[in-house]
C-alpha cells in the first residue's frame, strides 16, 4: 500500500491541474452573456443569428416535429397497419391489402424526405456555413479591435516560449499568396480527415462512443475558435501547436456542444447544433481564453498533461494525401505548414 502511494500521488497532481483546464474550458463556453452583448452592439449581427434560428430552428426542426407529429399519425389514421383499425372487414379479408398500405405510407414518407428535408438539409448546410462566417464577423467587429492583437500576441508569445526559435516571415506578394492559399488547403485536407477519424471511433466497440465524445469536442472546440484566429491572421501551425498544448482546455470548450446533440438521431442533432454552433462561435469570439492561458499560466503551471498530438493520424494522412501532388504544389503546401 506504502508503495503505491507515490505513484497515486503522483497521478492525483497530473489530473487535478486537467480537470481544472477541462472545468475552465466548459465554463467559457457556457458563457452565453457575451452573446446577448454582442448582438445588443450589433444590428447586423443580431438579424444573422435570428435568421440562422428561424432556417435552422423554426423550418428545419420544426418540419420533423410536423413529420412525426402530425404527417406520420395521419398517414397511420388512414392507412393503417392492423385489421381492427380497417372499418371493412372486406379489405381485411384480402391479404394483401395491409402490405399495400404499410407499402404506401412507407413511400409517402420516404417521398417526404426526398422532395422536402433532404433539399431542406443540403440547403441549410450551404446557407448556414456562409451565415457562420457573417455571424462570427460582426461579433468579432462588436467586440472592438483591441483584442485582436491581444489574441494573437498571446499565441506567437506562448509558442515562441515553448520553441524559443527564430521563425521564416511569411512572404509577401504572389508567393505571399500561394502560400496562403497552400495553408488554406491543408488545413482544409487535415481538419476533413480529422472528421473520418472522429465518425471511425463511433464504431470502436466498448470505447467507441467515449472516443467520438472527446474527439467531437475538440473538432468543435477548433471550429469555434478558428473564426477568431482566422481574422487574427495567426499562422496555422501555431493555432495546432496551440490548440495540442491546452488539448484539455478545449476539451472541456466543446463539450457542452457536444452534449446537447450526442443523444438525439443525425437529422435532429444536425437541426440542435446548426441552432446552438453560432452561439458557441460567439462564445469563442468573445473568449479571453489565449491572454488568460499565457499570462496566468501560473495556475496551471507544472499540471504534467504536455503536448498531446491529437491531429498526428490527421496531420500522417494529409501528407500521404499531398505526396501524390506534383512536387511544386507539395512544396507549396510544407511550407504553408512550417510558416
Amino acid at each position: 500500500m506504502e508503495a503505491t502511494k507515490p505513484l497515486l500521488n503522483s497521478l492525483s497532481s497530473k489530473l487535478t491541474p486537467m480537470a481544472f483546464q477541462w472545468l475552465d474550458g466548459f465554463r467559457e463556453a457556457c458563457c452565453l452573456h457575451r452573446v446577448v452583448i454582442m448582438c445588443f452592439r450589433s444590428k447586423k449581427l443580431l438579424i444573422r443569428t435570428g435568421q440562422c434560428f428561424l432556417l435552422n430552428g423554426f423550418i428545419f426542426l420544426g418540419s420533423i416535429f410536423v413529420l412525426n407529429s402530425v404527417f406520420i399519425p395521419a398517414l397511420e389514421w388512414i392507412l393503417p397497419d392492423h385489421c381492427s383499425q380497417i372499418s371493412s372487414q372486406k379489405l381485411c379479408a384480402f391479404g394483401g391489402t395491409l402490405k399495400f398500405y404499410s407499402s404506401l405510407r412507407h413511400g409517402l414518407i420516404q417521398l417526404f424526405y426526398v422532395l422536402w428535408f433532404y433539399p431542406l438539409y443540403v440547403f441549410s448546410i450551404v446557407l448556414s456555413t456562409i451565415w457562420y462566417n457573417d455571424i462570427a464577423k460582426h461579433g468579432f467587429s462588436a467586440m472592438g479591435r483591441s483584442k485582436s492583437t491581444m489574441v494573437e500576441s498571446s499565441i506567437q508569445n506562448d509558442a515562441l516560449a515553448k520553441k524559443n526559435s527564430t521563425r521564416i516571415k511569411r512572404p509577401s506578394g504572389l508567393e505571399g499568396v500561394m502560400v496562403g492559399i497552400g495553408e488554406q488547403v491543408y488545413s482544409l485536407l487535415l481538419l476533413s480527415v480529422f472528421f473520418l477519424e472522429v465518425y471511425a471511433t463511433g464504431f470502436i466497440p466498448f470505447i467507441g462512443k467515449v472516443l467520438n465524445f472527446l474527439l467531437l469536442s475538440w473538432m468543435y472546440a477548433y471550429y469555434c475558435f478558428e473564426y477568431k484566429w482566422n481574422f487574427n491572421a495567426v499562422a496555422l501551425d501555431k493555432r495546432l501547436d496551440f490548440f495540442q498544448s491546452y488539448w484539455a482546455f478545449f476539451a472541456g470548450f466543446g463539450s457542452p456542444c457536444v452534449l446537447a446533440i450526442f443523444f438525439f438521431s443525425p437529422l435532429v442533432s444536425y437541426g440542435i447544433m446548426a441552432i446552438l454552433y453560432p452561439l458557441f462561435v460567439l462564445t469563442a469570439t468573445g473568449s479571453e481564453a489565449e491572454q488568460d492561458i499565457f499570462f496566468e499560466k501560473s495556475k496551471w503551471k507544472d499540471a504534467g498533461s504536455g503536448r498531446l498530438p491529437i491531429f498526428y493520424v490527421a496531420d500522417n494522412l494529409s501528407m500521404r494525401v499531398l505526396s501524390f501532388f506534383p512536387s511544386e504544389h507539395r512544396e507549396q503546401m510544407q511550407d504553408s505548414k512550417a510558416q
